[in-house]
């Protein structure tokens, strides 16, 4: 069981290293935990060995289940849905666990409709896995044929599976995000031993539906341990309501939280994001400060919360602090700070960002929307068409955006023309 550890520990680096200095015959165990490895990194390195691995395979393990179940795992986790479809259609004694894995990973793909494809497909008993699974890619989906499955599945579910958290966790997401918030709550309380991921979930799904009281009246009935999604979604629920309520709440459970939550990026962000939408710019800096490792995340959180209580300069002060990979959230913040600001601090810093944006955000068009949207305030027209002529792939929002700077700018004539090419490609 070489790196057997390192895998458990996710210390994949550490496995790899390993692994390369084996110069034995690789047994069925060494290619699972390999294969799990490289999974879990899924980068250049873990690529190219798990394929060399999987490709130099002998014959006799290419019919062992867990051997290729993992295999399908790592594949899925590379998103080479293609590769792990073959593995699945040349393994001849197919189980219920290969049916789950391969399902699995369309979900992790974000492919709900193949996932529910290849669940009509079985003619095995169900597992508790593949329950789960099977809520969670009509949880994805939530159209009518994701409604009719899910809701035939749990109807049908043994009763053995009504009190396993996992399987009921997954129903209740599943339900919330239909809207049937009454099933839902039906799930909850028949739930015998409600634990931290059961109340995570419901409140999370009253949130989803934008009902948030409802969400705080849960979250003050939890009598047990909170972990870091309970604290995430508390502070994003408190956000959403800013009365003088969640406000308390908010404040309070801050104020209660451990150590080690402060420096999870997730639970810091939904914590700043709530701080700075009570207005509260003060103590959202302090809690920004006192997080060691800061992540672009967080920095987006804060520039976005200076944005929304219009300190546009703090937003660029911070910004110029940035010492890390900028994302497309990033530039999108930043150019919106600059066009609100539109003085000749923010036209240098907003030109110079566009400058050095890499190209793969100049097709996002959220992104790019906001720099038209910047440009355009600047009274800078030409860059702004430039820019608009650059992308590819334009939506709705793009078009928006440059008429509304046209207007902006006292050339609404060239509106029309715009028009024109919106009703060419049926975007109008």
């Amino acid at each position: 069981m070489f790196n057997l550890g390192y895998v458990g520990n996710e210390m994949f680096e550490r496995a790899l290293d390993l692994f390369e200095q084996i110069h034995l015959n690789f047994d069925s165990v060494t290619y699972t935990v390999v294969f799990n490895a490289c999974a879990g990194l899924a980068n250049d390195r873990a690529i190219k060995i798990g394929r060399k691995l999987l490709d130099e395979m002998p014959e006799n393990y290419r019919n062992d289940v867990v051997v290729l179940t993992s295999a399908m795992h790592m594949l899925m986790k590379f998103g080479d849905v293609p590769s792990a479809e073959r593995i699945f259609r040349s393994n001849q004694k197919k189980t219920i666990i290969t049916y789950g894995a391969l399902m699995k990973g369309y979900i992790e793909n974000e492919m709900f409709e193949k996932a529910l494809d290849l669940f009509e497909q079985i003619h095995l008993n169900l597992n508790n896995v593949i329950y789960v699974v099977a809520f969670n890619a009509c949880a994805g989906l939530a159209n009518d044929r994701a409604m009719k499955i899910g809701r035939k599945l749990l109807d049908e579910m043994p009763e053995n599976y009504r009190n396993d958290n996992i399987i009921s966790t997954s129903a209740i997401d599943m339900l919330m995000k239909f809207g049937d918030v009454e099933s839902a709550e039906r799930i909850f309380r028949s739930i015998k031993a409600k634990n931290i991921i059961t109340y995570g979930a419901t409140v999370k799904g009253y949130v989803g539906n934008e009902m948030f009281e409802k969400a705080l009246d849960l979250f003050e009935q939890i009598d047990i341990e909170l972990d870091d999604v309970t604290y995430t979604i508390a502070f994003n629920c408190c956000a959403k309501l800013f009365n003088d309520r969640a406000m308390k709440i908010g404040r309070k459970l801050l104020d209660e939280m451990p150590e080690n939550y402060r420096n999870d990026n997730i639970t810091s962000t939904s914590a700043i994001d709530m701080l700075m939408k009570f207005g509260d710019v003060e103590s959202a800096e302090r809690f920004f400060r006192s997080i060691e490792t800061k992540s672009i995340i967080t920095y987006n959180a804060m520039i976005k919360g200076y944005a929304g209580n219009e300190t546009f300069e703090k937003a660029l002060d911070l910004f110029e602090k940035v010492d890390i990979e900028l994302d497309d959230v990033t530039y999108t913040l930043v150019f919106n700070a600059c066009a609100k600001l539109c003085n000749d601090r923010a036209m240098k810093i907003g030109k110079k960002l566009l400058t050095k944006m890499p190209e793969n955000y100049r097709n996002n068009n959220i992104t790019s929307t906001s720099a038209i949207d910047m440009l355009m305030k600047f009274g800078d027209v030409e860059s702004a068409e430039r820019i608009f002529r650059s992308i590819k792939a334009k939506g709705a929002n793009i078009y928006g955006a440059l008429m509304n700077g046209y207007n902006l700018n006292g050339e609404s004539w060239k509106c029309f023309k715009i028009f024109e090419e919106m009703k060419e490609k049926d975007i109008i």
